[in-house]
């Protein structure tokens, strides 16, 4: 059994309050003559897609609007912004927006360059993706997902209502990634909250799983030291230059925190369950982080009790044990401060347990897990995130 282990980083990234002024120098710097903007109808209304196209204007720079992106992007949405890519004769690929743009953006340029349907390049062993995707820009628009910088793209297929994984592979990554913190001043509280704790799910998943390795275990500790010191303040402060600096710098550290891996159990549950139900990806993995890290702390007790004094907890004179249940009780009380929905508020239903924790259980990222799972234990996990919270 091969047990070498690898981290890429394929994409250069640029950041810096106002960076956004430099995107048509970005993108004659990749050579793109005609790129299609992939984006979605929020980005349009909040006046930053006009935002970015002045810069592309002033500069001459052609450019081919995809507006038509939705949360959860399906598969027929994927399949068509490769048509239109074709047919409009681009030559790049600018996501701007959240993760479903820049996802949308990235499994556009996985079909362009490979052929076929994107459901041809569910994530399997031996890796699907053959060819590197066009010269791509992602400009994230929140500070959560992180997928300017990772090497996945999460699409819907809605005839098996699941979410299926792409990627895993430096061939999917953004050639550039601009953070321009100040796109996120106008997120509404609930989104910044949702999208931060998506961010500590990343941090927290892949410092203590089965795929942890030293540079990996870097970038995530700060992703969640940079979420305990400013996810509050960004919820509390809208336009909080450092606080919206610091998220925007914790999603990117999140993003790379994956490597060519996979989270667990929380995102296990959290994009098999955003199949059966279309809501916001952060707010439910959100909900699900606190069940989960709970049940997962016996199994590294110590990597727990690291992340409890990346939340700024004092864990002096504690046992290991102490110490990695205070990290427990401080996500717990962070889910509450950010007033995170339940999962009823959600859409979800308790007589839902059983499908939920059966699609989770056979979820990949089941097996990044820290401690050994059962479809049991998932029914478990559920029947306690159902518990906490308040509609």
């Amino acid at each position: 059994m091969d047990r070498t282990r690898s981290f890429e980083i394929p994409t250069v990234m640029k950041h810096g309050l106002g960076a956004l002024a430099s995107i048509h120098e970005i993108v004659r710097s990749l050579e793109v003559k005609r790129p299609l903007l992939v984006t979605d109808g929020g980005i349009v209304s909040a006046g930053l897609l006009e935002k970015a196209a002045s810069y592309l204007d002033a500069a001459r720079v052609p450019y081919v609007l995809f507006p038509e992106v939705v949360a959860n992007p399906p598969i027929v949405l994927v399949d068509h912004g490769a048509d239109v890519y074709r047919s409009e004769g681009c030559d790049g690929l600018i996501g701007l927006g959240g993760g479903s743009p820049m996802d949308t953006a990235k499994a556009i340029g996985v079909v362009v360059s490979n052929g076929g349907s994107i459901r041809d390049y569910e994530w399997a062993d031996p890796q699907p993706i053959r060819k590197r995707i066009p010269p791509t820009v992602c400009v994230p628009t929140t500070a959560g997902t992180g997928s300017e910088v990772s090497l996945w793209a999460v699409i819907t297929d809605p005839v098996r209502k699941v979410k299926f994984n792409v990627g895993g592979t430096s061939l999917i990554g953004a050639h550039i990634a601009l953070i321009d913190p100040e796109l996120t001043y106008g997120l509404p509280a609930a989104v910044t909250a949702g999208t931060g704790m998506d961010v500590l799910a990343h941090g927290v998943e892949c410092y203590t799983g089965a795929y942890a390795q030293p540079i990996t275990d870097a970038v995530a500790l700060l992703a969640i030291e940079y979420v305990g010191k400013y996810l509050r303040v960004a919820f509390s402060q809208g336009n909080n230059a450092e606080a919206r600096y610091g998220m925007s710098m914790a999603a990117m550290l999140g993003g790379l925190s994956y490597g060519t891996e996979s989270a667990g159990a929380a995102h296990a549950m959290s994009q098999t369950a955003g199949g059966v139900h279309d809501v916001p990806h952060g707010s439910l993995t959100g909900r699900l982080l606190e069940p989960v890290m709970r049940f997962n702390c016996m199994a590294e007790p110590e990597r727990f009790a690291r992340i409890a004094i990346a939340l700024g907890e004092d864990v002096r004179g504690l046992a290991v044990w102490q110490a990695a249940e205070k990290a427990v009780d401080a996500v717990e009380q962070l889910t509450r401060d950010l007033e995170i929905p339940s999962m009823h508020a959600m859409g979800f239903s308790v007589d839902e347990i059983p499908l939920l924790a059966e699609l989770a259980f056979k979820d990949p990222q089941t097996v990044g897990n820290p401690r050994d799972l059962t479809l049991q234990r998932y029914t478990a996990l559920y029947r306690r995130a159902f518990s906490a919270g308040h509609d």
